[in-house]
């Protein structure tokens, strides 16, 4: 089938009472970062073609998270909008917290893909195939140039399985936050479960999807009062920006996000 790139803009606000949570997402692949309790976050995905999802997720805890996306292909411009099948699920539980020597663990449900929904042909899938179930590693260090936040993880999709594809998918990525307001982020989803790879004969060149990105972020402070058995803590705002590049062999795009 003809994979189309995905996410060309994303627009979202996080609010938190938190200072400089880690990412719960680089591009498109899931971190081991998750929503404190009370901290919500909205995404408004845009892509090719006129397509759009939108999301929103809550913590329900420091280490649950729980949201729901859905959206349509060509809901922008002169074509007839065709909504996606049903709502997808997001779902974060963090098992492990990272400590000097061993990285955060979390496992969840991401079951949000990208593009066009193909549900007239055999293949019954978007584009790009949502995460489905995944398991998710990060660990942080100092560096000179800032913070390096390094991300890996593994997992398969149990939505999309009509294509025969049911293989086991890698990704991984890092960001590397120059200051608490601009990172760099890369990130390779392996797409093994789209493709005739396998974890032993994986390769960009062989397919695949690459992205990377500049993230700016701004912050505002304020206070909020809780119950006398709560001490006076800090909110903020977070707002970033990504520039994207394009997944393996297909044309360069930009993209912008914010959340």
């Amino acid at each position: 089938m003809r994979h189309t790139s995905a996410a060309i803009l994303t627009l979202a606000v996080s609010l938190s009472a938190q200072d400089y949570p880690p990412p719960t997402n680089l591009v498109t692949i899931p971190t081991a970062g998750g929503l404190v309790r009370g901290a919500f976050s909205a995404h408004m995905h845009m892509q090719r073609e006129g397509g759009l999802t939108t999301a929103l997720a809550v913590g329900i805890s420091d280490r649950f998270m729980f949201g729901l996306s859905y959206g349509a292909s060509k809901l922008i411009g002169d074509g007839e909008p065709t909504p996606y099948p049903r709502p997808e699920v997001i779902f974060k539980y963090r098992i492990v917290d990272e400590s000097m020597v061993f990285p955060g663990i979390a496992i969840g449900i991401d079951t949000q893909g990208f593009g066009n929904y193909n549900e007239a042909d055999f293949l019954q899938r978007y584009d790009i195939k949502g995460f489905g179930t995944y398991i998710a590693a990060s660990k942080n260090w100092r560096t000179p140039l800032g913070n390096l936040g390094a991300h890996l993880g593994v997992n398969q999709n149990f939505t999309e399985t009509t294509d025969g594809d049911e293989d086991i998918n890698l990704f991984t990525g890092f960001d590397l936050e120059f200051n608490p307001e601009f990172s760099f982020l890369a990130e390779y989803n392996a797409a093994l479960n789209q493709n005739n790879m396998t974890a032993e004969s994986i390769a960009l060149s062989r397919g695949g999807y690459l992205n990377a990105g500049l993230r700016w972020e701004t912050y505002k402070r304020r206070f909020v009062f809780g119950d006398e058995l709560e001490r006076l803590e800090g909110a903020y705002l977070r707002i970033s920006a990504v520039l994207m590049s394009a997944p393996c062999f297909h044309p360069p795009y930009i993209g912008l996000r914010t959340w």
